[in-house]
């Protein structure tokens, strides 16, 4: 008698249901060790951000017939122009709000007495008033706002590491298309994924940066013609914090807020209010993010969203780097798939942008 011989196994199938729980386990898993070591990974990730947007001024040198040394070379200094102008207009703003704001006690206590006047017509009792009141301390209100702004420096707070990992980038990437090349043979779809990366990063901050420039000269020439001191320190506070998505203004807005409250009082505050919403809610917050979701490929919604998730991350890193973050998830994890590209669907603008992936070709076997 002989034993019958067992026939091929056949893979068995989840259920959805499991599919979708191991998924978002494994996605919690992830974004928990992302978190923890976000401290490196978030200026890792700000140091290939920036080599790559500088990456054409060394294929413009090239094309111009310069040795590859000179092309590297403009192309850290191009990185680190724009890194010493981020770090260094973050600590001039913060250093020139600390030294103006002590020196307007009197105005503040002009302003709170009109503010206890208010309080105390719609009944507000005098212990309360009086508690309110004393909590105003300007030299605590510019500490804190120094913290504020000083905290964007977790972009460069590890600038040495920054610094040298842009040089070993810059340097190496001489190199990269000789690798990719030969990855491109076995991987052609993640190379694909990777080129369409830094296409859209690199448009998403050439889009950044002709917005930050419009809204930087407007706000200047408003802040100016107001008459709050400092225009011209806060007009590029404005055009450096316009790389933070959606809510980048706010943060721009309160230092000269802060200034005309206590230069020329409520009414000259509400005109800065007022002038900065007007144009920086419907530049940074309508045109802006539509033409950067129509480039990139992300809508309006999936842009915020992305804000918030990866400054929860990364901290302010993650609100600076988000739609470059998630452009890289989307390549690799949706884009690089055929199966799985449908979502882009859900997270992206309808139409096709310059990074679109190549759809594969289809191939018919003969028996």
């Amino acid at each position: 008698m002989t034993a019958s011989t067992p026939g091929p196994m056949t893979p068995v199938a989840l259920p959805r249901g499991v599919l979708i729980l191991v998924g978002l386990a494994a996605a919690t898993v992830s974004v928990a060790g992302l978190h923890g070591v976000s401290g490196i990974l978030g200026p890792a990730f700000l140091a290939v951000v920036l080599c790559i947007a500088a990456a054409p001024v060394r294929s413009v040198a090239e094309r111009l017939g310069a040795p590859a040394w000179v092309g590297t070379l403009l192309t850290v200094l191009v990185v680190y122009l724009v890194i010493v102008v981020l770090a260094g207009s973050m600590v001039v703003a913060a250093a020139r709000f600390a030294a103006l704001v002590p020196d307007y006690q009197d105005e503040l206590r002009k302003v709170l007495d009109g503010v206890a006047r208010w309080l105390a017509d719609l009944g507000v009792g005098n212990g309360q008033v009086s508690a309110i009141l004393d909590s105003f301390d300007l030299r605590r209100l510019a500490g804190l706002v120094t913290t504020v702004l000083s905290g964007t420096l977790s972009l460069v707070t590890n600038l040495a590491f920054v610094v040298t990992l842009v040089l070993f980038v810059v340097l190496d990437a001489g190199s990269f298309g000789r690798h990719l090349a030969v990855i491109r043979q076995h991987r052609p779809a993640f190379v694909e994924a990777l080129d369409s990366f830094a296409r859209g990063t690199r448009t998403y901050l050439l889009v950044s940066t002709v917005f930050g420039l419009v809204v930087a000269v407007v706000d200047t020439l408003l802040l100016w013609a107001l008459g709050v001191p400092g225009a011209l320190l806060w007009g590029l506070l404005a055009f450096v914090t316009n790389y933070v998505p959606n809510i980048g203004f706010v943060l721009g807005l309160v230092p000269p807020a802060v200034l005309a409250l206590l230069e020329g009082g409520p009414g000259l505050a509400l005109g800065v209010v007022v002038a900065y919403s007007v144009v920086n809610v419907v530049i940074q917050s309508i045109i802006q993010p539509k033409l950067v979701g129509d480039a990139v490929g992300l809508s309006a919604s999936v842009t915020f969203l992305s804000l918030v998730v990866w400054a929860w991350i990364l901290g302010p890193v993650g609100a600076v780097l988000a739609v470059p973050l998630t452009l890289l998830v989307r390549e690799l994890f949706i884009d690089v798939d055929p199966n799985t590209r449908w979502l882009r669907g859900l997270i992206g603008t309808s139409g096709t942008t310059a990074s679109d992936p190549p759809d594969p070709p289809t191939t018919t076997s003969g028996s």
